[in-house]
């Protein structure tokens, strides 16, 4: 029985999933992080390795209680689609391919595809007849935005791209940024009160929820603990330091993303909803790049000789953080205020499902 193998690799979890040549998902598992640019190739491959053994468990016949281990020459699938994080180039393309190849037993050419992440998301322009063009949207962890037309053949092209830099870079918009733009907000804020001790700034409820996360005691605390250097690895040694110091930097400012949204979307908290509505406004100006400018459209638009009316266009969302309407909705606020409405909008929360089941239907 053929078997379809599609994985997801982001920056917070690889997620794979198997279909059979009907379209029926017959395996799925998790593993941890495996954007490429990141964690280099031992650990990307480590993290593949460990969320397909975990999903072949269901597809084996009999069905496996352990992770079905990987035999040298033996491939149990007819094609296999990877969609990376990480992966912006053809060198990185090249770098991952043999390695991904020895691993499944899938020669490298038509049968295993590797990508960007983006492309999953980029599916819905093959299901929607009325739009000829996609542009994909990440926010999660980090943020890209990509834009997608068929050639003749059917096959996706990428015609552009915008961000996805990381996140000592960029990644506007993403979790990290959002994480960042938190810190930044409320060490400003303390800045000004210093200027105004007689008219201090509205009390946040953002505010002491950062600083209890980083067990603060002051906003300016923030910035020695932002820079707290990463341990080498956890240990008994390091009890009494806050879990969140034992994070990459990187996840250390991610991480803090769900306690901006709930004060922002549960709170009302005006600081949290500020911020992301800034993060937001820096997705949708990524988003508004690809597209025909309109007579709301900012001066000094970037120039793009491709540019797309938004009327023949789906903007296909994916990642944690899109993933919650009231963000996403921020971010379609953005872009109507620019004059851009999308002919169709979707929230693709599945990215390796798709994928799988795409591959299964072009068979």
């Amino acid at each position: 029985m053929p078997l379809y193998l599609c994985v997801d690799c982001g920056g917070s979890k690889t997620s794979a999933v198997i279909a059979n040549e009907q379209g029926t998902i017959l395996g799925r598992a998790l593993s941890g992080p495996s954007n490429f640019a990141y964690i280099g190739i031992e650990s990307f491959v480590s993290a593949v390795r460990t969320a397909v053994s975990e999903a072949l468990k269901t597809c084996v016949d009999p069905p496996s209680t352990e992770p079905v281990a990987f035999t040298k020459g033996k491939s149990y699938f007819a094609k296999a689609w990877f969609g990376v994080s990480g992966v912006d180039s053809p060198s990185a393309v090249d770098t991952i391919t043999p390695a991904l190849s020895e691993l499944l037993g899938i020669p490298p050419g038509p049968n295993l595809s590797v990508c960007n992440d983006t492309y999953l998301l980029a599916a819905p322009l093959r299901t929607h007849k009325d739009v000829k063009y996609a542009i994909a949207a990440i926010g999660g962890t980090g943020a890209i935005a990509v834009g997608f037309k068929e050639d003749e053949d059917g096959n996706l092209r990428e015609f552009g791209r915008v961000g996805g830099w990381g996140w000592l870079l960029g990644d506007e918009g993403g979790g990290f940024h959002v994480g960042r733009t938190t810190i930044r907000a409320i060490v400003a804020q303390a800045d000004r009160d210093s200027l105004n001790p007689n008219s201090p700034s509205p009390p946040s409820a953002l505010t002491p929820a950062i600083l209890d996360a980083f067990g603060a005691k002051t906003p300016h605390d923030l910035l020695t603990l932002a820079h707290f250097p990463e341990p080498l690895s956890p240990s008994p040694s390091q009890d009494g330091v806050r879990p969140l110091l034992l994070y990459p930097r990187e996840k250390r400012l991610s991480s803090l993303s769900p306690l901006v949204f709930r004060c922002a979307f549960e709170v009302n908290d005006p600081l949290a909803l500020q911020i992301l509505t800034e993060c937001a406004d820096l997705l949708a100006e990524q988003v508004a790049m690809f597209l025909i400018p309109t007579a709301h459209s900012p001066l000094g638009s970037a120039r793009n000789e491709n540019a797309i009316p938004a009327q023949q266009a789906v903007l296909s969302f994916g990642g944690s953080l899109v993933g919650i309407e009231d963000y996403r909705g921020l971010v379609l606020e953005s872009l109507k205020k620019r004059g851009q409405i999308f002919k169709r909008v979707e929230y693709v929360d599945d990215a390796a499902a798709v994928g799988a089941l795409a591959l299964a239907v072009q068979a």
